[in-house]
């Protein structure tokens, strides 16, 4: 799908955060493939034991992706009376992780998120 280039106007932009593996975009964008994989422990007592983290031992990291199902093509004639995308005041409050806020046009998106929470409590009485 050829997509005729227009030119995105944005008066004001204000993000309060950006996550991980995210973008914010004002133009045009052919494809976007934002990836992030995050490994998190939380303990009851914070200790790091110096060799955690290996992704390869968890299989959520290395599964292929389900390929999205491919519609028809569809014909048809979009007549843009306006060459401009215009957005007045824009807020934004959190980019989460591996996406995108974008004013314009994309071809294609891909993003992969694949997040592995560990929470580990303590059993009985904490350590001496």
């Amino acid at each position: 799908m050829a997509c005729v280039p227009r030119t995105s106007v944005v008066r004001s932009l204000k993000v309060n955060d950006t996550g991980y593996g995210s973008a914010i975009f004002v133009g045009d964008l052919v494809d976007f493939s934002p990836v992030s994989y995050v490994y998190a422990v939380q303990r009851e007592i914070p200790v790091f034991y110096g060799d955690e983290g290996n992704l390869s031992a968890y299989p959520i990291y290395s599964a292929s992706l389900p390929k999205a199902r491919q519609e028809p093509a569809v014909q048809m004639d979009v007549t843009n009376t306006c060459p401009f995308i215009c957005a007045g005041d824009v807020r934004v409050e959190a980019i989460s992780t591996a996406s995108m806020v974008q004013f314009g046009s994309v071809r294609t998106i891909r993003a992969d998120t694949r997040v592995k929470n560990i929470r580990q409590l303590l059993r009985g009485l904490p350590p001496k």
